[in-house]
């Protein structure tokens, strides 16, 4: 967490607290008087963190809340500006293997796949009710999977049959289409279709874009923005926001004096992002596909 702390007595917020570890971590960088605000949108993952952080004593405040609505949560807990922001964009060890909501095709769960359960749609409604060029749309959007086309067609010719309504059940139908890969350490075959699924139940995408706007505004000068992403749809947009945040004025070369009023918002610490060790892979394989981009605010 060096990364992220550069004031201990500072403000900080971990908007996705999940079992707690990174929020363990910073709150034991920051001193007593530095605060740590802990979001999810998932109530389980708060009940879980609140007793692993509960040592870190009044430090900590547990808050279960949407990053993208992270504006309206600062100014209801009175504060304006933080020294810095941390988001993990991945999936919790207890959301895949213990949750019972379907995140995992290892295991044969009701196809559910909300982080907050007072969202409306689930999993099992997308792959039961939608039209099969809207699926496969989903499909090839937000899981960039080639095989879409047919994976939904799988998908709506079964649930003509029998509805599906279980991690295992869709992981076996897209197995009869999309072939295993030979490559040692390939993706499971349903990797990309349950990533569509989740991404599109719980409008990730959309949360991010939305949380990614509000930052200017949340983070006070000197402070820092630490975001890890593990695929390229939420990574590009981590990456192309800090890349205009960091542009200077866009006017044409021959305007004789600047239009557009722009300045640079941050300065980008890691250029290219940084990527796990092989030793960090080998101790948590789900780590592989990690990126870690930060942000300084000017």
């Amino acid at each position: 967490m060096r990364t992220l702390i550069t004031e201990p007595e500072g403000i900080y917020v971990d908007g996705t607290v999940g079992s707690g570890g990174h929020s363990e971590a910073i709150g034991r960088k920051i001193k007593a008087k530095g605060r740590l605000i802990c979001l999810d949108r998932d109530s389980e993952a708060i009940r879980i963190s609140k007793g692993r952080l509960t040592p870190l004593g009044k430090k900590v405040t547990l808050v279960k809340g949407n990053f993208a609505e992270l504006d309206r949560i600062n100014h209801d807990l009175g504060f304006e500006k933080v020294q810095g922001i941390f988001l993990d964009l991945g999936m919790s060890s207890f959301q895949l293997e213990q949750s019972g909501r379907g995140f995992s095709f290892n295991r044969d769960e009701p196809l559910d796949m909300r982080m907050d359960a007072n969202e409306e749609a689930t999993a099992y409604q997308l792959i039961n009710q939608l039209a099969q060029k809207d699926l496969e749309k989903i499909l090839k959007n937000y899981g960039e999977e080639r095989r879409a086309k047919a994976v939904a067609k799988m998908i709506t010719r079964e649930r003509k049959i029998k509805s599906v309504d279980t991690s295992l059940q869709l992981a076996n139908l897209i197995r009869s289409v999309v072939p295993p890969s030979r490559r040692p350490g390939a993706k499971h075959p349903a990797t990309r279709t349950f990533q569509a699924l989740r991404i599109a139940v719980n409008r990730e995408l959309e949360n991010l874009e939305a949380f990614l706007g509000n930052v200017p505004s949340l983070i006070q000068a000197g402070g820092r923005l630490v975001i890890l992403s593990y695929h390229s749809l939420e990574d590009r947009q981590v990456k192309q926001a800090m890349v205009d945040w960091e542009k200077r004025c866009h006017c044409p070369p021959d305007l004789p004096v600047c239009a557009c009023k722009k300045r640079p918002l941050f300065r980008r610490l890691l250029k290219k992002g940084i990527r796990p060790s092989q030793e960090e892979i080998k101790a948590n394989p789900r780590a592989r596909s990690a990126l870690l981009r930060a942000a300084e605010r000017i």
